[in-house]
């Protein structure tokens, strides 16, 4: 099992291409099920979750392959098996995706309940909720979610949940109602920028959707869906954690491709935290030379702060002056970093859905374990700035969501490899 190996107190400085958004290539890889002729995706990141997702993809009958030029090219070659199996399934939570596609075109939909990062409990019954509104049937088979429809007919859908809208849920109920008879209204819609991307790449195949990027989302069906060529947004996620890193060495970085508009909310709070954060040509500068003030985040659906980026900014924050809170609100449950932040120095104390952090002088060097794909990138920005040498083990979590994550890092400073335990 690999390792990533990190010796801090290099500082960052340099340029770093900000690769496509996993949270966004998914979901539209999942949706080529509703497609007829070819569709070409463009700056689709080279993860482990994608690997997982075309695999999937073929077990369903679409067949996918990557061009030189780094574009995957899919095609439904075909529609008879729409059961996404525990094996395939339990390794990545985005499996779950298939689920509206399956039942939007083919009328049936058997997905085994999803796996993942262990970051608390997700529950599907928004989507079960959305799917029987459309006119499906639902049943547990075997530990499976069953839906089944000879019909779907537009309706008006509520996707409010007890954390606020749910992305993947409105993904499934959208791609489920594009080929149903008449208009469905998606109330309490997620509006992230991957929501908007999958839209968008669904109406450039014939789809009829407006108001994405909005809580109500408008889908007027149609009869069928062609083939198109779309480009990725890129991954704000993994800009907002090279933004946390460039900050937690004081140093100075250009993020190629990285949008500011969709990083308004970790823009303005860590401005307030005093890193320098500018739009450019290119996309962003990053630049911090100072000690952090402390800060009180809240994570909220987009576009409050992301819960994405909540174990990396609690890594800055641990040297932040004062004393900073962290309050979660999507996944209450999201804090298995707290005890290994821990083991390196930090002062850092739980309290229900919230931490109290206490702002340390210096991190120390330590042998940590990631506990999800997240907290992974958390410890490497730690160990980024950490007096001596930081293990990170487990990193196949970060595999999954960073593209060549020690390589970019390395490219501008920093010391880190990977190793084989």
């Amino acid at each position: 099992m690999d390792l990533f190996e990190v010796v801090g107190g290099n500082r960052l400085k340099g340029a770093v291409t900000i690769s496509g958004a996993k949270n966004a290539a998914l979901p539209i890889m999942a949706a080529t099920i509703l497609t007829e002729g070819e569709t070409v995706l463009r700056n689709v990141p080279d993860l482990a979750d994608v690997h997982h997702m075309q695999t999937l993809l073929a077990k369903l009958g679409v067949t996918s392959k990557r061009d030189d030029d780094g574009a995957l090219r899919f095609r439904v070659e075909d529609e008879m098996n729409t059961h996404a199996e525990y094996d395939l399934v339990r390794q990545m939570r985005a499996s779950v995706c298939v689920m509206g596609p399956l039942l939007g075109k083919r009328r049936r939909a058997q997905v085994s309940m999803p796996g993942g990062c262990a970051i608390g409990d997700r529950p599907i019954d928004l989507h079960i909720r959305g799917m029987r509104a459309l006119g499906a049937e639902f049943e547990l088979l075997n530990g499976d979610v069953l839906l089944r429809a000879k019909k779907l007919t537009g309706t008006d859908v509520f996707l409010g949940g007890p954390f606020g809208s749910s992305v993947t849920a409105t993904a499934n109920v959208v791609t489920a109602s594009v080929l149903a008879t008449g208009r469905t209204l998606l109330e309490s819609a997620a509006c992230e920028p991957e929501i908007v991307d999958l839209c968008n790449f669904l109406n450039a195949c014939g789809a009829r959707i407006t108001g994405h990027g909005t809580p109500q989302i408008v889908i007027e069906g149609v009869e069928s869906l062609h083939g198109a060529e779309h480009r990725v947004i890129p991954d704000r996620i993994e800009a907002g954690t090279f933004i946390i890193a460039a900050a937690i060495t004081n140093g100075d970085l250009e993020l190629l491709g990285a949008r500011i508009e969709h990083l308004r909310a970790v823009v303005d709070l860590l401005r307030r935290v005093g890193v320098i954060i500018e739009k450019g040509e290119r996309g962003l500068t990053v630049s911090s030379s100072r000690r952090l003030d402390a800060v009180e985040i809240t994570t909220q659906p987009y576009p409050g702060f992301p819960t994405d980026l909540q174990a990396q900014a609690m890594a800055l924050l641990c040297l932040g002056d004062g004393n900073s809170v962290i309050t979660e609100k999507i996944f209450p449950d999201r804090f298995l970093h707290v005890g290994e932040l821990n083991r390196m120095g930090a002062h850092l104390r739980k309290e229900g859905p919230t931490v109290i952090i206490e702002g340390v002088k210096r991190l120390v060097g330590a042998p940590v374990m990631a506990s999800d794909l997240r907290a992974s990138a958390a410890l490497i920005v730690a160990g980024l700035i950490a007096k001596g040498t930081t293990r990170v083990h487990r990193i196949y979590h970060i595999d999954r969501g960073y593209e060549r994550i020690e390589e970019k890092l390395s490219h501008v400073g920093a010391n880190i490899r990977r190793m084989t335990e």
